[in-house]
């Protein structure tokens, strides 16, 4: 086993499958608030802890599985925040879809206290984290990068470092999140109509995946809404709010850069419709549900 220990604050839908995916080949800590998370956390073999300070402690590496700025801000600087007890010359990592403003605004901070901070959003869901099969997009200067590339590597099956600089990485998630959000939402509007036009749902999804309107989102959002409108809830991989926070760091982006993103922001508007509904806890495949609140039978 590698002697590197690593710190995974977070054991939510994606840090609690890297972290026991992690627990392979590094000392790993958990932190979580949860009792529920830290339970499965410790079936994963994980040391949990519920005091961040004290699982950052000495670690060689802490990752970082926040929501966003506030969260990342809070959890380096704030009352308990972790920047006062890691080492010098030890390493953050973002894997969170946080926003190029968010890394700016903590890495002076990190590097008055010689802190190493990498920039890796990561990609893929929570099946494949727990199985070390993400997109990771890495930004970040040699030296971190350096400092991290045990774990990047063993997280990911795809690695790219797409700048030098700690910001990079979430500028490519960004473009990341402009494609999957836009994805969901066509998948989402597709099979609705589908269903409209007095198509079966399921007939209709196989035969868009087998041409060249397949996508990832279509293939994996469109079977999660084959069940939307079930007496069961649809199990939530990944939370409609999220895109709601992804679609507003997209669209936030694109203004900072002077471009026009209409696609992006017609499906930003369907992801807030869905939050001011109540459906913010649900699955995202549940946007089909804002498009068409009903399903027809027969």
């Amino acid at each position: 086993m590698n002697t590197t220990t690593v710190t995974v604050v977070g054991l939510g839908a994606m840090g609690l499958p890297m972290a026991g995916h992690l627990a392979a080949e590094f000392t790993v800590r958990g932190v979580d608030i949860s009792a529920e998370r830290l339970a499965l956390g410790r079936e994963a073999g994980i040391d949990v802890h519920t005091d961040v300070r004290e699982a950052s402690t000495g670690a060689d590496l802490v990752l970082l599985a926040v929501r966003n700025q506030a969260q990342l801000e809070d959890a380096l600087f704030g009352e308990r925040g972790i920047a006062e007890v890691m080492r010098p010359g030890s390493t953050v990592m973002v894997t969170s879809t946080v926003g190029i403003e968010a890394i700016a605004s903590v890495l002076p901070l990190l590097r008055e206290r010689s802190i190493h901070l990498v920039d890796a959003p990561v990609s893929g869901g929570p099946v494949r984290a727990g199985l070390g099969d993400l997109l990771v997009t890495v930004g970040a200067d040699d030296a971190a990068y350096q400092s991290a590339l045990p774990v990047l590597e063993a997280m990911s099956s795809t690695l790219v470092r797409v700048g030098a600089e700690a910001g990079k990485g979430q500028a490519m998630k960004t473009v990341n999140q402009l494609l999957c959000g836009i994805h969901i939402a066509a998948a989402g509007e597709a099979l609705a109509l589908a269903n409209r036009l007095g198509l079966d749902e399921k007939t209709a999804l196989e035969a868009l995946m087998g041409g060249a309107a397949a996508s990832f989102m279509l293939g994996d959002r469109g079977e999660r809404m084959l069940g939307a409108y079930g007496d069961e809830p649809v199990e939530v991989k990944s939370r409609l709010d999220i895109f709601v926070k992804d679609m507003g760091i997209v669209t936030d982006a694109a203004r900072r850069a002077g471009i026009g993103v209409p696609l992006a922001a017609a499906a930003e508007q369907e992801y807030l419709a869905g939050l001011v509904r109540g459906m913010g806890a649900q699955d995202d495949s549940s946007i089909i549900r804002v498009i068409a609140p009903e399903r027809l039978e027969g």
